[in-house]
This record gives C-alpha cells, structure tokens and sequence, in this order.
C-alpha cells in the first residue's frame, strides 16, 4: 500500500484563467469552509467533477474550499476518513463493508455510481472466458485495499473459487500494461480501466462483468456517523455542489473533457477523455436517479451486496445497511 500525499495538483491548477460559471458565497465573514474529500486515485479524468473548482466555482458557490487527498484504493479513502484527515471518503461498497464489519460507525450519504463498473479483463485466445477459467491464473488488480480485488473475490465465488486458487498481483492503477506484457493472465478494472486499455493497444479481450452477478454501486461518498449528526449543513452543501458538478458534466460532456486536459494526470488525450467522462455520466445513473435524482440510494442493493460479502467469508458480521444510509443530506430533501 502506497503512503498517499495530502493533496493533489489543483494549487498549480488554480492559477489557470478560466472564469468561473458560479459566483462564491461565502460562509458568514467572508471566508470558505475547507471540506477536505478522501479520494482512491489521483487526479483523474474519472473525478473531473472535482478538479474543476477554480474554472467552474461548483464548492465556491456553496461556500467551500475544496480539498481532495489522494489514495490507492477505496480502502485509502475510508483510512483517510477515519483518520480525521478528511471529511468525506470517495469509496467503494466494499470497503465501507469491511470499516463497518471493523465497528467503525459511518453513513452513506450519496450514490455516486450506481452501477457496477467492475470486470475481469483477459487477452483473446488466453482460455479465459468465465470466471471458472481463472483458477491457476495471475490476476492484476489495482491494490489490495481496491474495489478491484473484492470485485475479482465476488466473481471467483461465482464459479466455486477463492484468492487461494489464483494469485493476486498489484499492479497500480494503470494495470493494462502488465496484462499487455504477460506479466499478468488477467486483470480486475474498471469500464473506464478497460477504455485507457483499448486505447494503449490492449486488442482484443474477453470481458467478465461483474454486474452480471452483482448489480450494485461502485461508488459511494461515506461520512463518519458523528459528522452526519453534526455537521449537516457542511455536508449538505458539498452535495449540493458535487451534483450541480456531476450534471454539468452530464450536460456538458465536451467541456468536461476538455478541463479534464487541464486538470487531470491522464487527460491529455482528448478522445479518450471524452470517452471516459462519457462513461462515468452512464454509471452516475440509474432507474433510481432518473425518479429521484442524482445521489438517490439504494438500502437494499447495498444489502444484498453486503449480505454476499459476508457469504464469501469477506464479513464476519451481518451488516444492517438501513442503518447505515442516511438520505436526508440529499440535494432536494
């Protein structure tokens, strides 16, 4: 596991001239609020919706001052959180599962991604088409504290297999090239992973989804119980702000890609920057989000999911997720 820096590039960032769309307003005295997000990545096209304050004044506009503290992983950001370095942790299910499995008291506040953006990736003609066929083989996965590494745990279950019938090889985020060099048989990744692949080369691959088997959130924003209780107005108001920045991005998909250039370690490319902002606008939505908003949560999916994590020996307590999500932080409530 990577120590992960305090912060991202967006102080140089900042000193870009693009006005802002949004004028600020201030917390009482003029100043901002600092409201720190623990994130599990760098500064990538994926977070776009995060990186673009300085160009679009989404959190200025609510009164903050946005921070985001890097990780490797969704167990980074959920460390970060507990750790009181942030205030708000980009995280995926299964690592909230596994604080809340620890005793840790915390609340799901917001769906980001409510679809499930995970796969297992292997090369054409490796033999790898079900998740069967990975027993024996080397699977890349982004870090062991990674949504990628319970992902490939729930698909292995799936055909009666563990980790102890494969090996298990960090490879960091940019985990194609391994699988390209045949350092690795397979790799667990993300749609947007598998997109940066194609575009480097990968050819063609066979692709198991584990949304086939497991229909639930990637991606959550998670607080601790305390912060819920008594810091709702705060709370209410990055919301706020990461919707009006997530429907931006929605709507305004070229612009997107374009500051995500600007901003964003891997968006040089702007095709595939498009693509990928393309792709995280899918997964931000649902069934769900289009009756009741971006955001909307989902107790019994979480439930399930949770329920199967604990089935696959990954949980020793039964997790009640109604206690867990909190809806009345939601933009609109």
């Amino acid at each position: 596991m990577t120590a992960f820096r305090r912060r991202l590039f967006l102080a140089a960032a900042a000193a870009a001239t693009a006005a802002p769309a949004l004028r600020a307003q201030p917390a009482a005295g003029g100043r901002l609020d600092r409201l720190a997000v623990a994130g599990w990545s760098k500064a990538i096209t994926e977070i776009t919706p995060l990186l673009v304050d300085a160009d679009k004044g989404f959190y200025r506009a609510q009164g903050l001052a946005l921070e985001v503290l890097p990780g490797a992983g969704g167990g980074d950001a959920v460390r970060n959180l507990l750790a009181g370095q942030a205030d708000v942790a980009f995280t995926d299910p299964a690592s909230l599962f596994a604080a809340l499995d620890r005793g840790e008291k915390l609340k799901a506040i917001f769906d980001i991604y409510p679809q499930n953006v995970f796969n297992v990736v292997a090369r054409k003609g490796s033999g790898i088409r079900t998740p069967a066929d990975l027993k024996g083989k080397r699977i890349g996965v982004y870090s062991l504290a990674s949504g990628t590494r319970t992902n490939l745990q729930v698909l292995l279950h799936q055909a009666g297999l563990s980790e102890a019938d494969v090996t298990v090889v960090p490879t960091g985020l940019l985990n194609f090239a391994p699988l390209m060099q045949g350092q690795v048989d397979a790799t667990a990744a993300t749609d947007t992973g598998l997109a940066i692949g194609r575009r480097r080369g990968l050819g063609e691959v066979e692709v198991l989804e584990v949304g086939r088997w497991l229909p639930v959130s990637s991606d959550l924003y998670v607080v601790r119980e305390q912060d819920w209780r008594e810091r709702k107005d705060l709370l209410r108001r990055f919301l706020r702000a990461w919707r009006d920045a997530a429907q931006w991005m929605i709507d305004q998909p070229e612009e997107a890609a374009r500051l995500a250039g600007l901003r964003a370690i891997d968006g040089s490319d702007a095709a595939l920057a498009l693509e990928i902002v393309k792709l995280r606008n899918a997964s931000s939505q649902s069934e769900l989000t289009r009756r009741q908003g971006l955001g909307a949560l989902d107790a019994a999916s979480l439930q399930r999911a949770a329920d199967v994590y604990r089935g696959i020996g990954l949980l020793k307590n039964r997790l009640d997720m109604a206690q867990v999500v909190a809806t009345d932080l939601l933009p609109g409530r």
